[in-house]
């Protein structure tokens, strides 16, 4: 620097011009030298950083439904109880569509477990008659046996009553129907539900009234607000048999909402309420209830919604 000031001192009496370029060539030589300790050029090498680490492949995540559950328990009505299936006006629930042994069936528990762990871990607590306000009591049975799926089909015999006017209203079916998740939760927060849709039950009421042994069975109180006078097509039969049906829509919106608030629950997507039941899935009994072959189909649409994979 003291030369360079000494320069710019004399250029009063020489050429400054000539100074300056001396200076900054004597600076980028300097600049380079510094440089050439950090940069890589040349025939330089780089530092080595050794050898470059794999990232760690991230753990995939437990999915929270299991499709391979290993032990069943069912809950709900007659049609989980094999009723009119095999004789008039009993149960049979060795064909229930849940947890039933017939090879002509192949339930659910049979699908899901193979013949011999059905039959050790699989249970039956639906009742004939049961409405969605029994559920809760089921549901506090079948947590005793600690199951890891839980099968729900509840809701026909709701709407199933003397007239319309008795049927239960939507808002305590939902009510009945949370209360027994929330006995279900509070005692099991990791098993898992898998809920069917109720039937339509006018459908059933169309193809059994071709029967006339079905309609004298009908007589004697089965669903009598969809199924009395089945012949009676005027105004006021067709208004009555809408009612019904029309509330059997608003009792499967409630399954199906509460089942979506709970991430370990399985709705059917109203796959049994849209099943066609034709005369050979009707009881030869009662014309109403599932045949054999028709607690077959409901085994079918349940086994196909539990194994569904993860969306």
């Amino acid at each position: 620097m003291e030369q360079g000031t000494r320069r710019a001192r004399r250029g009063r009496g020489g050429s400054s011009r000539a100074g300056l370029a001396v200076a900054a060539a004597a600076v980028g030589v300097a600049v380079l030298g510094v440089a050439g300790c950090d940069a890589v050029g040349g025939d330089a090498s780089a530092p080595s950083a050794g050898p470059a680490k794999k990232a760690a492949p991230s753990p995939s995540p437990t999915p929270v439904w299991d499709t391979s559950p290993t032990s069943v328990v069912a809950v709900g009505d007659s049609i989980t109880r094999g009723f009119d299936a095999c004789a008039v006006l009993a149960d049979c629930p060795e064909v229930s569509w849940a947890t039933g042994s017939s090879e002509q069936v192949d339930s659910l528990a049979v699908r899901l477990l193979g013949p011999a762990g059905a039959a050790e871990r699989s249970w039956n607590y639906a009742v004939t008659g049961a409405r969605m306000a029994d559920l809760p009591g089921q549901m506090d049975r079948a947590v005793r046996r600690d199951p890891q799926l839980v099968a729900v089909m509840a809701g026909a015999n709701d709407a199933c009553r003397a007239t319309t006017s008795a049927m239960t209203p939507v808002a305590d079916f939902r009510a009945d129907f949370e209360d027994a998740m929330h006995t279900l939760r509070k005692a099991l927060p990791k098993a898992q539900v898998y809920v069917a849709s109720v039937p339509d039950l006018k459908r059933l009421w169309s193809q059994g009234r071709t029967n006339e042994l079905g309609k004298q069975v009908w007589k004697l109180g089965i669903c009598p607000s969809m199924l009395a006078d089945p012949d009676v097509l005027d105004a006021a039969a067709t208004e009555r048999r809408e009612t019904v049906r029309s509330r059997v829509e608003e009792y499967n919106k409630v399954l199906e909402e509460v089942c979506a608030e709970d991430l370990r629950c399985r709705f059917d997507g109203g796959a049994v309420y849209a099943y066609e039941f034709g005369t050979a899935q009707l009881s030869r009994w009662d014309w109403f209830h599932p045949s054999v072959d028709g607690q077959a189909r409901l085994a079918e649409i349940a086994y196909r919604t539990v194994t569904a994979k993860q969306p």
